[in-house]
């Protein structure tokens, strides 16, 4: 009877070790289809209602947004016909981002965006605020958003539209045009990150994995000992000196 008993709790740890690590991550392309691109500006429709999606701008004010480590957001930030905007330079290394009220663990985002002649900003996440950060890159790491073929300068790998700045080059160049609309899905959940731009997956990592301690100890992030320590932060919307527009900002949260 002991014996059949040992054979039983093993068997059901058996079961249930190799169902805990079978568990599958969420799926961009299943993401994507939860997404209505013909829905409404600023809306969401019944589909992504379902399926968990809010919006985090209603497409008339900044509620719910706020400067880094300020009260309110900066004036720089406008809403205009529905598109919210960086109307004014805040110069190259302006702390005049946007964040979230909230805080968020694992969440899948989208949103749209436009970039100028070259146009420099940035979606950034899992942002520490605390007075002793000027800015927010000091802590959230970003999915960087850029015109490479109108900037100035050469661009190493890591600095191309879509990828993880500083850290991972996009495998593969999905970026419209200036003028056109971009659209981005940025997948955080546990310590695997996909960046999917206009439908095509061109980032995956694992944070915390060799590969990623290796990168963030060899790079520019070397001299900024905070970033990457939470796993848990505001989203931030970069102000990077130039001019950018963001609409249908939606957040699910996994």
């Amino acid at each position: 009877m002991k014996r059949l008993i040992l054979y039983l709790s093993l068997a059901v740890f058996v079961i249930s070790f190799f169902a805990c690590n079978n568990t599958q991550s969420t799926d961009s392309d299943s993401l994507l289809s939860e997404l209505d691109n013909d829905a409404p500006l600023n809306k969401l429709t019944s589909k992504e209602k379902r399926a968990g999606w809010i919006l985090l701008f209603d497409g008339q004010s900044l509620d719910g947004w706020r400067g880094f480590n300020l009260e309110k957001a900066p004036e720089c930030w406008k809403v205009e016909d529905g598109i919210l905007k960086i109307i004014n330079a805040g110069g190259a290394e302006s702390a005049e981002g946007i964040i979230t009220d909230k805080k968020y663990l694992a969440f899948a985002l989208s949103l749209e965006f436009q970039l100028t002649p070259a146009a420099n900003s940035g979606i950034l996440y899992h942002v520490g605020e605390d007075p002793k950060y000027t800015y927010a890159y000091e802590t959230g790491t970003e999915y960087q958003l850029i015109d490479h073929d109108g900037w100035p300068d050469p661009l190493e790998g890591w600095q191309i539209c879509g990828a993880n700045y500083a850290m991972h080059a996009p495998k593969v160049r999905t970026f419209k045009p200036v003028g056109e609309w971009n659209r981005a899905l940025l997948v955080v959940e546990g310590n695997k990150v996909t960046h999917v731009l206009n439908g095509e997956v061109i980032v995956e990592y694992v944070k915390y994995s060799d590969e990623w301690i290796k990168l963030r100890n060899s790079g520019k992030w070397s001299d900024f000992p905070d970033y990457g320590r939470f796993d848990e932060g505001h989203i931030c919307l970069q102000n990077h000196g130039t001019i950018v527009y963001f609409k249908n900002i939606k957040i699910n949260e996994l």
